[in-house]
């Protein structure tokens, strides 16, 4: 199953200031989340690795283990063009920050000046479904993990292809860590929030959150657009 990174195509050519809230006929919870969750924690997930995504990944991993060996681990999965990367690269300065995405345009459009470039920081063009079951098969875990704006895929049948919905799911809380995701339709967030205590028991909760300054394109576009943004930030040990 591919993994859903890319925005729809009416959501990219939104111009800034003017994007719309996802809209669904889903107003609640999806009926069959509880199902899929239950399957995807009995039958675990067994897609072949795209050759691709092993090299990018032992590559990024002989990085990391060569240029910060011991240090905790951030992953900005699905960073599109990296912005959010450095920033928290930035704010994370004993961290060294892997930002994932599928995109190799959206990862070029990072400028790495030599002076400004943090040196705690990779960029990695692989897709994230193989990159968590990778890093996971590595007996590494996460010090943090940012799921920010993820595609909401609101159609009702789409369900499957939102991330708590996906075969990959209980991988990627095996990553431990504290996990955050944000987006701007709040129904994304409260599914991603039970599933995570239906699998984990932790207590979990979404939250309305205004941040300070924007991480990423999108999270900048929704604010210039009067948008209400949610989040949930769950420690998951």
């Amino acid at each position: 199953m591919a993994s859903p990174i890319i925005p729809p195509v009416a959501e990219r050519r939104q111009t800034p200031g003017n994007s719309r809230v996802p809209t669904s006929a889903q107003t609640t919870m999806h009926e069959h989340l509880p199902i899929l969750l239950a399957r995807h924690t009995h039958s675990p997930f067994r897609k072949p690795y795209a050759d691709h995504n092993r090299v990018a990944f032992a590559d990024s991993f002989e990085r990391f283990l060569r240029n910060a060996p011991g240090s905790p681990l951030i992953l900005d999965s699905c960073c599109g063009g990296g912005e959010s990367s450095v920033h928290l690269a930035r704010q994370f300065p004993s961290h060294y920050v892997i930002g994932v995405d599928q995109s190799a345009v959206r990862l070029a459009r990072q400028q790495r000046d030599a002076c400004g470039w943090p040196p705690n920081l990779d960029l990695v063009r692989a897709d994230v479904v193989d990159y968590w079951r990778l890093l996971h098969d590595s007996g590494v875990r996460l010090a943090r993990h940012y799921l920010l704006y993820p595609n909401p895929w609101p159609k009702i049948g789409h369900l499957g292809r939102r991330w708590h919905g996906h075969p990959v799911f209980p991988t990627l809380l095996g990553l431990a860590g504290v996990l955050e995701c944000r987006s701007n339709w709040p129904l994304y967030v409260e599914e991603l929030c039970f599933a995570v205590q239906r699998l984990t028991r932790r207590p979990v909760a979404c939250e309305p959150y205004c941040p300070a300054a924007a991480m990423t394109p999108f999270e900048r576009k929704y604010l210039a657009s009067g948008h209400r943004l949610f989040r949930t930030v769950i420690d998951l040990g």
